[in-house]
């Protein structure tokens, strides 16, 4: 068979499941993109034994025989880069959804491959650079307009430099040619492999926060632009709608949505969602700033390890432009069960779990392409990737691999909890789990108020209190703490129920800036100086603590935007009153 083949087509001698094995591949490299079978099936070469070649397809293997012919490309699995990415969705190697359902209709053909990129779209390319000029890789060579307002700008491609030769403003597609640099044209699209980190000119530290718009993360786990972040969590915890509350709210400038083997009702839920909300910067959708990975539970298991590095290099490519991208990942724990599935295919030692011994290094190489950069090229430009990553451990079991090996690599931990779940607490995430490593409180006193430190450990210290003191209650009952302590219960409970409980699917309240998370909170810390006050002045404990304007607290939520200094202002003074009656 293979004596019979050219030497860049082989032939398939074993199928097991999405591992093929093909033979008479002479001048294959670890990595490279194949075609396998008569339906030329999307495959990539993930190990080399003497004269086999063992692939992993990314599509459905079903029916493949021994002796179909499979044909080396020579290049690895690449992202096809330039505008027309925002808005558009895409499945786990980056094929655009739309385009398949136009050519295969409901069920996706195998070896279906329409271009990633439209490339008879206009785009009016309006020119930065000039005839003359010297550039090097990451230099503006001009700009075009996405959506209402987004500007995208087009750099020179990595390895490329020289001189200006020529220059083409005006309508052009991706493939046409814009700028000569030294006789060689450049068009708006290049592209990049998926496993590579985009080169950038020196790593910046982690000083800016990205703004979730959810208050128990701003205030006691903040992210910084560039950082990382987990979110673990059992069944029902919450993990897909803080995803999406993240991707709607966050005060990132470009949002990429991998959904890794999730089920399809949630990927559709988004689907519909995100063109009808509106982008608050510039009232267009939201859609316009949006990348979409969609790889369902149904898809072919290796497509899920391909839709994690096809998002975070399209992260990488709106970052090198100088915009701040939140990569947003729901779930890496079904991108590790893919890897294990190819693994146990190949026959691969186990590791714990049944993971490949790899696992840390995979997620290490995943985790490590986030960071606030200084962009290469001119105009000077920073930018940034902040990775988030849904976790699923089976049966909320946090020791699993998966969670154990993320919580070393990332920032934050977001530790969702069952139990706040079933009581209808949301986001369900553990104050007494969690954490942040980033020390961004320099950034929030400078920017938001300078008191903002203060209250954020006051209230920290406040629910760790609590979390302590309701230990003994539950034990001894609330008669056997002192009066000190009952208030401090019920500051902790205002803290807890409205303060940190927030609802997604409330349009009042399912996002929180700064400067309301911050009049919300000085309430609260204005509430336990006067209900310590009137404790001294001997009042007792059951009437500071049911005192009728508390139950006023939850409406905080609700201040009109434009009105909340006063709201603020006015909650106080009317706590104040009441405790000075009593």
């Amino acid at each position: 068979m293979t004596g019979q083949v050219p030497s860049d087509t082989g032939g398939v001698v074993k199928v097991s499941g999405p591992v093929v094995t093909a033979a008479g591949l002479p001048r294959t490299r670890l990595f490279d993109v194949v075609r396998i079978g008569t339906d030329r099936i999307l495959g990539e070469v993930i190990r080399i034994d003497d004269d086999l070649v063992v692939v992993q397809a990314f599509e459905d293997t079903t029916g493949l025989r021994v002796d179909e012919p499979v044909v080396a490309t020579g290049e690895p699995l690449y992202a096809e880069l330039g505008p027309g990415l925002l808005g558009a969705i895409l499945d786990g190697t980056q094929r655009p959804l739309e385009s398949l359902g136009a050519e295969s209709g409901h069920y996706i053909a195998r070896g279906a491959d329409p271009p990633r990129l439209d490339p008879d779209r206009l785009w009016d390319f309006q020119a930065a650079a000039a005839v003359g000029n010297e550039v090097t890789p990451g230099d503006l060579l001009g700009t075009v307009t996405e959506g209402r307002a987004f500007e995208h700008r087009v750099l020179v491609p990595t390895g490329w430099s020289g001189t200006v030769t020529a220059v083409r403003p005006g309508p052009a597609t991706v493939l046409d040619p814009v700028v000569d640099i030294d006789g060689h044209p450049v068009t708006m699209m290049h592209r990049w492999p998926l496993r590579r980190a985009r080169p950038v000119a020196g790593r910046l530290p982690l000083t800016v926060p990205l703004n979730t718009g959810q208050r128990v993360l701003d205030l006691l786990f903040p992210v910084a632009r560039g950082g990382s972040a987990i979110i673990p969590g059992g069944f029902g915890t919450g993990k897909t709608v803080m995803e999406q509350a993240l991707a709607k709210f966050s005060s990132a400038d470009v949002v990429v949505y991998v959904g890794c083997g999730e089920r399809g009702n949630e990927l559709t839920e988004v689907l519909e969602q995100f063109p009808r909300l509106t982008d608050p910067r510039n009232g267009a959708s939201l859609m316009e700033r949006t990348v979409m990975v969609a790889n369902t539970s149904n898809m072919p298991v290796a497509a899920r390890e391909a839709s994690i590095y096809t998002g975070i290099t399209v992260a990488e490519y709106f970052r090198d432009q100088g915009y701040d991208v939140a990569m947003l990942a729901d779930s890496t724990s079904r991108w590790g069960e893919a890897l294990r599935e190819v693994s146990s295919r190949l026959e691969e030692m186990p590791a714990e779990d049944g993971y490949p011994a790899y696992l840390a290094t995979r997620l290490a190489g995943f985790y490590e392409r986030a960071g606030a950069v200084q962009c290469l090229g001119t105009p000077e430009r920073n930018g940034s990737v902040t990775i988030v990553g849904a976790v699923s451990p089976a049966g909320g079991d946090f020791s699993e691999p998966i969670t154990q090996h993320s919580l070393r690599l990332a920032g934050c931990f977001w530790a969702l909890d069952t139990t706040l779940s079933r009581q209808r607490h949301f986001p369900a995430v553990n104050w007494l789990r969690s954490f942040s490593q980033y020390d961004l409180d320099g950034w929030y006193d400078c920017e938001v108020a300078d008191d903002w430190s203060r209250l954020r450990r006051w209230a920290a210290a406040t629910l760790q209190d609590e979390g302590s003191l309701q230990e003994v209650v539950s034990l001894l009952g609330v008669e056997a703490i002192a009066a000190e302590q009952r208030i401090t219960l019920r500051l902790g409970q205002a803290l807890r129920e409205d303060l940190l409980q927030q609802s997604s699917f409330d349009p009042a309240d399912a996002t929180c800036p700064p400067d309301r998370l911050l009049a919300m909170l000085r309430v609260l810390h204005a509430a336990d100086g006067a209900m310590s006050s009137a404790l001294s002045r001997g009042v007792a404990v059951p009437d500071i603590v049911g005192a009728s304007v508390l139950t006023e607290l939850g409406q905080m939520r609700r201040w009109p935007a434009g009105r909340v200094d006063d709201s603020a202002r006015d909650l106080t003074r009317r706590v104040a009153e009441e405790m000075e009656l009593l």
